[in-house]
């Protein structure tokens, strides 16, 4: 679905329910000014009102806000996304550096070196397939 504003979308409701900014107004006991700024963005309907205006324009005040909601679950997605794309580049790090100094201590096998370099590896592998996924 195409993402709109609440301007937007009060006003193309408001033209697929056939009414004029006046009728809107009369309805939610506004000016038809004020419906115009909201159209424009200019301004924001009061948030006591928001339910009737939901009712008015025939849908639920979630389907109203539906920007907003939509653009919070993508945002959060995001961060949470990023968030596993950092910590898969440090296990990867990590692995290298772990196997680096082990080695000049003498303190590891090669069994031991070779799993904990696949480990690394397959960390960076997933976070470079994030990487194009996202691009």
């Amino acid at each position: 679905m195409k993402k709109q504003t609440l301007g937007m979308m009060i006003s193309s409701l408001r033209k697929e329910k056939g009414m004029t900014q006046l009728d809107l107004a009369d309805e939610m006991g506004v000016t038809d000014k004020a419906v115009s700024k909201w159209e424009r963005d200019i301004s924001c309907p009061d948030i006591n009102s928001i339910p009737k205006l939901a009712d008015v324009l025939g849908v639920s005040v979630e389907e109203l806000m539906q920007v907003k909601i939509e653009a919070n679950t993508e945002q959060k997605n995001n961060s949470v996304e990023k968030i596993i794309n950092t910590a898969l580049k440090a296990v990867g790090i990590a692995m290298g550096i772990a196997v680096a100094v082990l080695s000049i201590l003498g303190e590891v096998e090669t069994n031991s070196a070779l799993i904990m370099l696949g480990i690394g590896l397959a960390s960076v592998s997933a976070s470079l397939m994030i990487d194009n996924r996202t691009e």
